[in-house]
Protein backbone atom coordinates (compact mmCIF):
# COMPACT_ATOMS: atom_id res chain seq x y z
CA UNK A 1 0.00 0.00 0.00
CA UNK A 2 1.29 3.45 -0.92
CA UNK A 3 -0.11 5.76 1.75
CA UNK A 4 -1.07 9.29 0.91
CA UNK A 5 0.96 10.49 3.91
CA UNK A 6 3.01 8.62 6.52
CA UNK A 7 4.15 11.17 9.09
CA UNK A 8 6.27 8.67 11.01
CA UNK A 9 8.17 7.80 7.85
CA UNK A 10 8.55 11.45 6.83
CA UNK A 11 10.02 12.36 10.22
CA UNK A 12 12.18 9.29 10.94
CA UNK A 13 15.28 10.89 9.50
CA UNK A 14 14.98 13.64 12.13
CA UNK A 15 14.30 11.41 15.15
CA UNK A 16 17.84 11.56 16.55
CA UNK A 17 17.90 15.37 16.40
CA UNK A 18 14.37 15.55 17.79
CA UNK A 19 15.37 13.41 20.77
CA UNK A 20 18.37 15.62 21.47
CA UNK A 21 16.40 18.87 21.54
CA UNK A 22 13.59 17.23 23.49
CA UNK A 23 16.04 16.31 26.24
CA UNK A 24 17.61 19.78 26.15
CA UNK A 25 14.24 21.50 26.37
CA UNK A 26 12.99 19.13 29.06
CA UNK A 27 16.06 19.75 31.21
CA UNK A 28 16.01 23.52 30.63
CA UNK A 29 12.90 23.92 32.78
CA UNK A 30 11.64 26.68 30.46
CA UNK A 31 8.68 25.59 28.34
CA UNK A 32 6.85 28.76 27.22
CA UNK A 33 8.32 31.61 25.12
CA UNK A 34 11.93 30.78 25.80
CA UNK A 35 15.16 30.48 23.88
CA UNK A 36 13.83 27.93 21.36
CA UNK A 37 10.96 30.16 20.25
CA UNK A 38 13.23 33.21 19.98
CA UNK A 39 15.77 31.26 17.95
CA UNK A 40 13.21 29.80 15.56
CA UNK A 41 11.55 33.19 15.07
CA UNK A 42 14.90 34.73 14.16
CA UNK A 43 15.87 31.92 11.80
CA UNK A 44 12.51 31.74 10.04
CA UNK A 45 12.35 35.51 9.57
CA UNK A 46 15.78 35.39 7.96
CA UNK A 47 14.75 32.44 5.78
CA UNK A 48 11.65 34.27 4.54
CA UNK A 49 13.54 37.53 3.99
CA UNK A 50 11.54 39.59 6.49
CA UNK A 51 12.39 41.56 9.63
CA UNK A 52 10.06 39.81 12.06
CA UNK A 53 8.52 36.42 12.80
CA UNK A 54 6.10 35.89 15.69
CA UNK A 55 5.40 32.31 16.72
CA UNK A 56 1.76 31.52 17.53
CA UNK A 57 -0.33 28.44 18.26
CA UNK A 58 -1.68 27.70 14.76
CA UNK A 59 -2.07 28.96 11.22
CA UNK A 60 -5.63 30.05 11.96
CA UNK A 61 -4.43 32.10 14.93
CA UNK A 62 -1.75 33.66 12.73
CA UNK A 63 -4.43 35.06 10.42
CA UNK A 64 -6.74 36.09 13.25
CA UNK A 65 -4.01 38.01 15.07
CA UNK A 66 -2.89 39.71 11.85
CA UNK A 67 -6.43 40.95 11.23
CA UNK A 68 -6.93 41.94 14.87
CA UNK A 69 -3.78 44.05 14.79
CA UNK A 70 -5.07 45.95 11.75
CA UNK A 71 -8.08 47.12 13.79
CA UNK A 72 -10.62 47.20 10.98
CA UNK A 73 -14.21 48.17 11.70
CA UNK A 74 -16.89 45.45 12.08
CA UNK A 75 -18.40 44.65 8.68
CA UNK A 76 -15.38 45.82 6.69
CA UNK A 77 -14.78 43.61 3.67
CA UNK A 78 -11.89 41.25 2.97
CA UNK A 79 -11.46 39.66 -0.46
CA UNK A 80 -10.60 35.95 -0.28
CA UNK A 81 -10.57 33.08 -2.84
CA UNK A 82 -13.78 31.09 -3.10
CA UNK A 83 -11.97 27.73 -3.26
CA UNK A 84 -9.77 28.15 -0.18
CA UNK A 85 -9.73 25.96 2.89
CA UNK A 86 -12.32 27.18 5.37
CA UNK A 87 -9.69 28.41 7.87
CA UNK A 88 -9.04 31.47 5.70
CA UNK A 89 -12.70 32.45 5.93
CA UNK A 90 -12.98 31.60 9.62
CA UNK A 91 -10.19 34.06 10.39
CA UNK A 92 -12.11 36.85 8.68
CA UNK A 93 -15.35 36.01 10.46
CA UNK A 94 -13.72 35.69 13.89
CA UNK A 95 -12.58 39.30 13.50
CA UNK A 96 -16.08 40.57 12.72
CA UNK A 97 -15.25 41.19 9.06
CA UNK A 98 -17.11 40.24 5.90
CA UNK A 99 -15.53 37.74 3.49
CA UNK A 100 -16.01 38.57 -0.19
CA UNK A 101 -15.42 35.44 -2.22
CA UNK A 102 -13.59 35.79 -5.52
CA UNK A 103 -13.15 33.02 -8.06
CA UNK A 104 -9.73 31.50 -8.82
CA UNK A 105 -7.86 31.12 -12.06
CA UNK A 106 -8.88 27.64 -13.22
CA UNK A 107 -5.30 26.88 -14.33
CA UNK A 108 -3.44 27.88 -11.15
CA UNK A 109 -6.27 27.41 -8.58
CA UNK A 110 -5.14 30.68 -7.00
CA UNK A 111 -7.21 33.86 -6.75
CA UNK A 112 -7.64 35.68 -10.08
CA UNK A 113 -6.23 39.24 -9.90
CA UNK A 114 -8.67 40.49 -12.53
CA UNK A 115 -11.61 39.34 -10.44
CA UNK A 116 -10.09 40.92 -7.32
CA UNK A 117 -10.30 44.37 -8.82
CA UNK A 118 -13.90 43.80 -9.92
CA UNK A 119 -14.87 42.86 -6.32
CA UNK A 120 -13.46 45.98 -4.63
CA UNK A 121 -16.01 48.31 -3.00
CA UNK A 122 -15.84 51.31 -0.70
CA UNK A 123 -15.88 48.88 2.25
CA UNK A 124 -12.97 46.73 1.06
CA UNK A 125 -10.03 46.94 3.44
CA UNK A 126 -7.83 43.97 2.62
CA UNK A 127 -7.02 41.08 0.30
CA UNK A 128 -6.35 37.70 1.88
CA UNK A 129 -4.38 35.80 -0.75
CA UNK A 130 -3.96 32.03 -0.35
CA UNK A 131 -0.92 30.39 -1.93
CA UNK A 132 -2.75 27.15 -2.55
CA UNK A 133 -1.06 23.74 -2.91
CA UNK A 134 2.44 25.29 -2.79
CA UNK A 135 2.10 27.71 -5.73
CA UNK A 136 2.28 31.42 -5.01
CA UNK A 137 -0.38 33.81 -6.26
CA UNK A 138 0.48 36.42 -8.89
CA UNK A 139 1.84 38.84 -6.30
CA UNK A 140 3.02 41.35 -8.89
CA UNK A 141 -0.51 42.10 -10.07
CA UNK A 142 -2.03 41.75 -6.61
CA UNK A 143 0.37 44.14 -4.90
CA UNK A 144 -0.21 46.69 -7.67
CA UNK A 145 -3.97 46.46 -7.11
CA UNK A 146 -3.52 46.79 -3.35
CA UNK A 147 -1.35 49.87 -3.79
CA UNK A 148 -3.79 51.57 -6.17
CA UNK A 149 -6.76 50.97 -3.87
CA UNK A 150 -4.88 51.44 -0.57
CA UNK A 151 -5.64 47.92 0.64
CA UNK A 152 -3.77 45.74 3.11
CA UNK A 153 -2.54 42.34 1.96
CA UNK A 154 -2.38 39.28 4.21
CA UNK A 155 -0.77 36.15 2.78
CA UNK A 156 -2.10 32.76 3.84
CA UNK A 157 1.14 30.81 3.46
CA UNK A 158 -0.03 27.62 5.16
CA UNK A 159 0.85 25.54 2.09
CA UNK A 160 3.72 27.60 0.70
CA UNK A 161 6.80 27.34 2.92
CA UNK A 162 9.81 28.18 0.67
CA UNK A 163 7.63 28.97 -2.37
CA UNK A 164 8.84 31.96 -4.38
CA UNK A 165 7.50 34.51 -6.85
CA UNK A 166 10.17 36.30 -8.90
CA UNK A 167 12.79 35.13 -6.42
CA UNK A 168 10.97 36.48 -3.37
CA UNK A 169 9.62 34.21 -0.63
CA UNK A 170 6.02 33.64 0.38
CA UNK A 171 5.22 35.69 3.45
CA UNK A 172 7.43 38.62 2.40
CA UNK A 173 5.06 40.50 0.09
CA UNK A 174 2.04 41.52 2.14
CA UNK A 175 1.62 43.45 5.36
CA UNK A 176 1.56 40.08 7.11
CA UNK A 177 2.22 36.46 6.19
CA UNK A 178 0.41 33.72 8.11
CA UNK A 179 2.04 30.29 8.32
CA UNK A 180 0.77 26.97 9.60
CA UNK A 181 3.24 24.32 10.77
CA UNK A 182 0.64 21.56 10.97
CA UNK A 183 2.48 18.20 10.79
CA UNK A 184 1.64 17.52 7.13
CA UNK A 185 3.13 20.81 5.90
CA UNK A 186 6.48 20.92 4.12
CA UNK A 187 7.77 22.60 7.28
CA UNK A 188 5.70 20.65 9.75
CA UNK A 189 5.89 20.49 13.54
CA UNK A 190 4.86 17.50 15.66
CA UNK A 191 1.62 19.21 16.65
CA UNK A 192 -0.19 22.46 15.96
CA UNK A 193 1.95 25.54 15.48
CA UNK A 194 1.99 28.73 13.43
CA UNK A 195 3.72 32.05 12.84
CA UNK A 196 3.21 35.54 11.47
CA UNK A 197 5.85 37.22 9.32
CA UNK A 198 6.03 40.98 8.79
CA UNK A 199 8.38 43.86 8.08
CA UNK A 200 6.37 46.10 10.39
CA UNK A 201 8.02 46.60 13.78
CA UNK A 202 4.83 48.10 15.20
CA UNK A 203 2.73 45.24 13.83
CA UNK A 204 5.13 42.63 15.16
CA UNK A 205 5.07 44.08 18.65
CA UNK A 206 1.28 44.30 18.59
CA UNK A 207 0.99 40.60 17.65
CA UNK A 208 3.51 39.59 20.31
CA UNK A 209 1.30 41.39 22.82
CA UNK A 210 -1.95 39.91 21.48
CA UNK A 211 -0.63 36.32 21.51
CA UNK A 212 0.24 36.62 25.21
CA UNK A 213 -3.01 37.74 26.88
CA UNK A 214 -2.55 41.28 25.56
CA UNK A 215 0.51 41.66 27.74
CA UNK A 216 4.02 42.85 26.90
CA UNK A 217 4.97 43.17 30.57
CA UNK A 218 4.13 40.37 33.01
CA UNK A 219 0.80 40.95 34.79
CA UNK A 220 0.21 44.17 32.82
CA UNK A 221 -2.52 43.75 30.19
CA UNK A 222 -2.91 46.56 27.68
CA UNK A 223 -5.07 44.73 25.13
CA UNK A 224 -7.86 42.16 25.09
CA UNK A 225 -5.52 39.39 24.03
CA UNK A 226 -5.31 35.66 23.46
CA UNK A 227 -3.32 32.67 24.62
CA UNK A 228 -1.73 31.78 21.30
CA UNK A 229 1.95 31.10 21.81
CA UNK A 230 4.21 28.86 19.78
CA UNK A 231 5.18 26.02 22.10
CA UNK A 232 8.85 25.92 23.12
CA UNK A 233 9.17 22.24 22.22
CA UNK A 234 7.51 22.66 18.81
CA UNK A 235 9.84 25.59 18.10
CA UNK A 236 12.80 23.32 18.85
CA UNK A 237 11.50 20.68 16.42
CA UNK A 238 10.83 23.34 13.78
CA UNK A 239 14.36 24.72 14.05
CA UNK A 240 15.64 21.25 13.15
CA UNK A 241 13.22 20.88 10.26
CA UNK A 242 14.03 24.38 8.96
CA UNK A 243 17.67 23.36 8.46
CA UNK A 244 16.40 20.61 6.14
CA UNK A 245 13.60 22.54 4.41
CA UNK A 246 15.57 23.08 1.21
CA UNK A 247 16.23 19.34 0.98
CA UNK A 248 12.55 18.57 1.66
CA UNK A 249 11.55 21.02 -1.06
CA UNK A 250 14.05 19.60 -3.55
CA UNK A 251 12.78 16.06 -2.89
CA UNK A 252 9.16 17.05 -3.45
CA UNK A 253 10.07 18.92 -6.63
CA UNK A 254 11.81 15.78 -7.90
CA UNK A 255 8.71 13.68 -7.22
CA UNK A 256 6.55 16.33 -8.91
CA UNK A 257 8.78 16.26 -12.00
CA UNK A 258 8.14 12.53 -12.35
CA UNK A 259 4.39 13.09 -12.31
CA UNK A 260 4.66 16.02 -14.71
CA UNK A 261 6.86 14.17 -17.19
CA UNK A 262 5.35 10.70 -17.01
CA UNK A 263 1.58 11.01 -16.49
CA UNK A 264 -0.46 10.79 -19.68
CA UNK A 265 -2.47 13.71 -21.00
CA UNK A 266 -5.80 12.37 -19.68
CA UNK A 267 -5.03 14.12 -16.38
CA UNK A 268 -5.07 17.89 -15.91
CA UNK A 269 -1.71 18.56 -14.25
CA UNK A 270 -0.44 21.54 -12.24
CA UNK A 271 0.65 24.42 -14.44
CA UNK A 272 4.33 25.42 -14.39
CA UNK A 273 5.00 29.13 -14.89
CA UNK A 274 8.17 31.15 -15.36
CA UNK A 275 8.99 33.16 -12.25
CA UNK A 276 7.01 30.86 -9.93
CA UNK A 277 9.03 28.40 -7.83
CA UNK A 278 6.41 25.92 -6.62
CA UNK A 279 7.02 23.67 -3.62
CA UNK A 280 4.27 21.07 -4.21
CA UNK A 281 2.94 20.82 -0.68
CA UNK A 282 0.09 19.11 -2.54
CA UNK A 283 0.30 17.64 -6.05
CA UNK A 284 -3.23 18.22 -7.28
CA UNK A 285 -4.49 16.89 -10.58
CA UNK A 286 -7.98 17.13 -12.00
CA UNK A 287 -10.09 14.54 -13.78
CA UNK A 288 -13.79 14.56 -14.75
CA UNK A 289 -14.24 11.09 -13.23
CA UNK A 290 -12.42 11.89 -9.99
CA UNK A 291 -14.29 9.44 -7.75
CA UNK A 292 -13.93 6.59 -10.22
CA UNK A 293 -10.21 7.34 -10.51
CA UNK A 294 -9.79 7.56 -6.75
CA UNK A 295 -11.52 4.22 -6.19
CA UNK A 296 -9.46 2.64 -8.96
CA UNK A 297 -6.26 3.80 -7.27
CA UNK A 298 -7.43 2.55 -3.88
CA UNK A 299 -8.22 -0.84 -5.44
CA UNK A 300 -4.59 -0.82 -6.58
CA UNK A 301 -3.27 0.01 -3.08
CA UNK A 302 -2.72 3.74 -3.65
CA UNK A 303 -4.29 6.21 -1.25
CA UNK A 304 -5.14 9.74 -2.35
CA UNK A 305 -6.83 12.81 -0.83
CA UNK A 306 -9.29 15.45 -1.96
CA UNK A 307 -8.43 19.07 -1.18
CA UNK A 308 -11.26 19.91 -0.71
CA UNK A 309 -14.45 17.88 -1.20
CA UNK A 310 -16.86 20.58 0.02
CA UNK A 311 -16.36 24.26 -0.88
CA UNK A 312 -16.48 26.65 2.08
CA UNK A 313 -19.69 28.34 0.92
CA UNK A 314 -21.49 24.97 1.07
CA UNK A 315 -20.43 24.15 4.61
CA UNK A 316 -23.21 24.09 7.21
CA UNK A 317 -21.28 26.58 9.34
CA UNK A 318 -21.47 29.13 6.51
CA UNK A 319 -25.24 28.84 6.04
CA UNK A 320 -26.67 32.33 5.77
CA UNK A 321 -23.20 33.87 5.73
CA UNK A 322 -21.78 32.96 2.32
CA UNK A 323 -23.82 32.79 -0.87
CA UNK A 324 -24.08 29.44 -2.64
CA UNK A 325 -24.12 28.53 -6.33
CA UNK A 326 -22.34 31.60 -7.65
CA UNK A 327 -18.88 30.13 -8.03
CA UNK A 328 -18.75 27.86 -11.10
CA UNK A 329 -14.95 27.70 -11.30
CA UNK A 330 -14.69 26.67 -7.67
CA UNK A 331 -17.43 24.09 -8.24
CA UNK A 332 -15.41 22.61 -11.09
CA UNK A 333 -12.24 22.47 -9.01
CA UNK A 334 -13.90 20.93 -5.95
CA UNK A 335 -15.66 18.36 -8.16
CA UNK A 336 -12.57 17.19 -10.08
CA UNK A 337 -9.50 17.77 -7.88
CA UNK A 338 -7.43 14.85 -6.57
CA UNK A 339 -4.19 14.96 -4.54
CA UNK A 340 -1.55 12.33 -5.26
CA UNK A 341 1.11 10.99 -2.84
CA UNK A 342 4.07 13.39 -2.72
CA UNK A 343 5.46 13.53 0.81
CA UNK A 344 9.06 13.63 2.04
CA UNK A 345 8.49 10.00 3.06
CA UNK A 346 7.74 8.86 -0.50
CA UNK A 347 10.44 7.53 -2.81
CA UNK A 348 10.85 8.01 -6.54
CA UNK A 349 9.90 4.35 -6.96
CA UNK A 350 6.63 5.04 -5.12
CA UNK A 351 5.76 7.79 -7.56
CA UNK A 352 6.78 5.74 -10.63
CA UNK A 353 4.44 3.01 -9.35
CA UNK A 354 1.60 5.52 -8.99
CA UNK A 355 2.26 6.78 -12.52
CA UNK A 356 2.29 3.26 -13.99
CA UNK A 357 -1.06 2.41 -12.45
CA UNK A 358 -2.65 5.77 -13.26
CA UNK A 359 -1.64 5.55 -16.90
CA UNK A 360 -3.67 2.35 -17.19
CA UNK A 361 -6.85 4.07 -16.00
Amino acid sequence: MIAYEDLKKSNEVFFKEYNQVFQQTLKSGWYILGREVTQFESNFAKYCGVKNCIGVASGLDAMVLAFKQLKFEPGDEVIVPSNTYIASILAILHCGLKPILVEPDIKTYNIDPVRIEAAITLKTRAILVVHLYGKMCDMGQIMNIAKRFHLCVIEDCAQAHAACYQGKMAGSFGDFGAFSFYPTKNLGALGDAGAVTTNSEVGAQAIRTLRNYGSSTKYVNDEIGYNSRLDELQAAFLSIKLKHLDAITAHKRKLASIYLNELKSDFILPIIQKGFDDVFHIFAIRHPEREKLRNYLLDNDIKTEVHYPIPPYKQKAMSGILKENEYPLSEEIHRTILSLPISFGHSEDDVFNVVEIMNKF
